[in-house]
């Protein structure tokens, strides 16, 4: 770690839990972002200033002004262009040392089991269940942790899923897809802006939890934020040995 490294992470080196083990561990991480919106922006800016050495954006998207009341990684300026280069452009003005990679399509298929297999975190940060079950999927293929949230009118969500722990839940487990979960979008619905900040910024703080081996994640539980009376809810829930994509028959099938 350089002298500049040192005084750039100082804060983060004086914490018992991380330390300069811990924040060496953070430069050497690669994590990819699944979504440059409302809860990637900020989960993105505290990466990037946490000092994550590679940070790959991906999402296909152009910014819009309506982004703007909770996108915070982008600008007026910058409306029109594709969200990955503004994101690119933000985080490498924030932190000159790191390296921004950005994807600017919708990652599946072969593409996207190539970005989680090189990965040691993944952010879900998307707005849709075709892609969380598709990443979850990948994730669980490679054994890569995946730190998951979603962000709707005053209502967030927070869960980490580790499937290098045999006892850790997937996605599936939670959300069967069978169940036929109602899509909804912040377009129709509405979101409240803060909102998209706490959520985000949470999940930061769980993948650098992951990366640096600081406390216990979020696995096994899902947290549920209200965000009009501000309180916090928890969920505990188990693996599902029957679940089609981590339970036994699932894992039979791949040997």
């Amino acid at each position: 770690m350089t002298d500049e490294q040192l005084l750039r992470y100082s804060r983060h080196i004086l914490l018992d839990e991380i330390g300069i083990e811990g924040q060496a561990k953070i430069i050497r991480a690669k994590v990819l972002i699944i979504g440059a919106g409302g809860l990637g922006s900020p989960a993105a800016l505290y990466l990037a200033s946490a000092g994550v050495g590679h940070l790959t954006l991906a999402d296909g998207d152009t910014i819009d002004l309506t982004n703007l009341q909770r996108q915070i990684l982008h600008t007026q300026e910058r409306v029109g262009q594709l969200k990955v280069r503004s994101g690119q452009t933000a985080l490498s003005q924030l932190n000159p040392q790191i390296i921004v990679e950005p994807i600017s399509q919708h990652l599946a298929g072969e593409a996207l089991a190539e970005q989680v297999a090189s990965a040691d975190v993944v952010l879900d940060c998307c707005d849709n269940f075709a892609t969380r079950y598709a990443v979850n999927q990948a994730c669980v293929t490679y054994q890569t942790p995946l730190v998951s949230g979603a962000a709707i009118r005053f209502s967030g969500q927070l869960v980490v899923f580790d499937p290098r722990q045999p006892n850790s839940p997937c996605y599936h487990c939670l959300f069967p897809d069978g169940q036929n979960v109602e899509e909804t979008r912040c377009a129709v619905m509405g979101i409240f802006a803060p909102l998209t900040g706490i959520i985000g910024a949470s999940q930061a703080a769980e993948a650098l939890k992951i990366i640096s081996g600081a406390g216990q994640p979020l696995i096994g539980r899902l947290l549920l934020l209200d965000g009009l009376s501000m309180e916090w809810r928890s969920v505990q829930f188990a693996k599902d040995p029957t679940c089609t994509v981590c339970g036994n028959e699932a894992k039979n099938r791949l040997k």
